[in-house]
């Protein structure tokens, strides 16, 4: 049923552009890079893996082995992430799926598995230099929950670090805030024992049927 989601538009009053957002297909590959390749070629990059495969199996995919995994992943019925774009140029990312496809988070001995319900989790924001704190974010949260819902998924999942209203580091908030998710109708369930810059991170949910 994903592959009908045409995107969504978005109006961000906080820069009076619009936003476009739409699923990270396998024609969109190459904006999918653009966010996700590393700055060096001879840099590690984690093209979006770490929480979609075990420590075990992240560490066995090099070089160009990461970037075809995530093409690969583009070409599935259910894209593995949305992108906004602002006037055609890409300066998005958000990765979504579902838990049971998350190795690492299976496995985490941080951020418990709640129950055995078929969520998915949301679990990064890329956001291009240049378009940060303009509401990219928000507008990537909003079309990953419709596309969600579009694809008949029962509830979303999240792991926020809560800043209580402080900035912080971009480096530490890639898995977005407390406040954003609530923002968008998220629940904090339970506070788990992840940390990022010393602040806890709360596993949140919405529920969408």
């Amino acid at each position: 049923m994903g592959r009908f989601f045409t995107g969504v538009h978005v109006a961000a009053s906080v820069t009076a552009v619009s936003l476009e957002v739409h699923p990270a297909t396998a024609d969109r590959f190459d904006d999918v890079a653009t966010l996700l390749r590393p700055r060096r070629e001879d840099a590690p990059a984690c093209w979006c893996l770490y929480y979609r495969l075990t420590s075990s199996e992240f560490n066995k995919l090099k070089g160009k082995e990461r970037p075809q995994h995530m093409r690969d992943l583009c070409e599935r019925e259910h894209s593995p992430g949305m992108l906004a774009y602002v006037d055609d140029t890409v300066v998005g990312w958000c990765a979504l799926g579902p838990r049971t496809e998350m190795g690492r988070l299976q496995r985490s001995r941080t951020i418990p598995k709640l129950d055995d319900r078929p969520v998915w989790s949301i679990v990064c924001f890329v956001v291009r230099a240049g378009y940060r704190r303009k509401g990219v974010a928000r507008a990537l949260l909003n079309g990953a929950i419709d596309y969600a819902r579009d694809c008949g998924v029962e509830a979303l999942e999240s792991y926020p670090v809560d800043t209580d209203g402080a900035r912080i580091n971009g480096s530490f908030a890639y898995v977005g805030t407390v406040g954003m998710f609530e923002a968008a109708g998220f629940e904090r369930v339970l506070e788990t024992a992840s940390r990022r810059a010393n602040l806890p991170r709360w596993l949140m949910r919405l529920e969408l049927s």
